[in-house]
């Protein structure tokens, strides 16, 4: 007869119980926290790496911000596939099952918003050799700086779960929005004194709409920590408006042939 200690001179090892299981998998869930952190920092400080390869003409800053992306990349596929597996394999439910979701969906808004640095840096290459006007150079530099602060305090919602500063995160929005309006405004006045070649504005065009999606995204990431933290979603509101309008409105009867 095979005993315990026999059991562990042959190298079994005891089977874990319902508490090491939990232990393990919160453990997991807080190991892609982690990495979703990390990521967003690398996406944090690129904005302004960004900006600078753009103001100053560095064509070797920006061949080194479109190689560094990969690394995000594959930060974002590990990661995503943890997420899978935790939800194969053990079925959480309620808060953790949020979470996971919220972790998804982060995955995709951080690796896209990289994408977006990427991009500023390609179109520095296209216009490289472009002067920009001094109102220009602060309206970039602006953007620039509240991109990256929106994206910080979107990560910093999630790492605190913060449903309040989530919340907080459209309006904040507001200001980018109305730097890239102005922006766009000063690309046409810059380009009708001809100082402003059209080719580099519309490439200029683009790159101020590249910041303005960066802010969208961490206005994404603000609703999807609200749902991580309370359940909200920005489609319940739809769908409640929704429901009360059928409650409203009369059913629509069709006339009889």
């Amino acid at each position: 007869m095979t005993t315990a200690a026999d059991g562990e001179d042959m190298g079994m090892q005891p089977a874990m119980t319902d508490t090491d299981i939990r232990k393990s998998f919160h453990q997991q869930l807080d190991d892609i926290k982690h990495d979703i952190v990390r990521m967003a920092a690398i996406v944090t400080e690129a904005v302004p790496q960004g900006t600078a390869v753009l103001l100053d003409g560095d064509l070797h800053g920006a061949q080194e911000l479109i190689e560094a992306d990969d690394l995000l990349d594959t930060l974002a596929l590990d990661t995503e596939e943890r997420c899978y597996q935790l939800l194969a394999l053990q079925q959480p439910m309620a808060s953790d099952l949020r979470s996971i979701v919220t972790a998804l969906r982060m995955v995709s808004e951080i690796e896209r918003s990289g994408d977006l640095v990427v991009n500023i840096a390609k179109g520095a290459r296209r216009i490289y050799g472009t002067t920009f006007p001094p109102r220009m150079r602060g309206l970039i530099t602006q953007m620039g700086e509240e991109s990256a602060k929106l994206f910080r305090i979107a990560i910093d919602a999630y790492v605190e779960h913060d449903d309040g500063k989530a919340a907080a995160l459209p309006d904040l929005d507001d200001r980018l929005d109305a730097l890239h309006k102005d922006y766009i405004q000063e690309i046409f006045e810059t380009h009708g004194r001809e100082e402003l070649e059209i080719r580099a504005g519309v490439q200029l065009a683009l790159i101020g709409r590249y910041y303005e999606r960066i802010g969208d995204h961490a206005v994404n990431i603000g609703e999807r920590v609200r749902y991580m933290v309370t359940g909200w979603l920005p489609e319940h509101t739809g769908a409640a408006r929704e429901a009360a309008r059928r409650q409203t409105d009369p059913p629509h009867i069709e006339p009889a042939d």
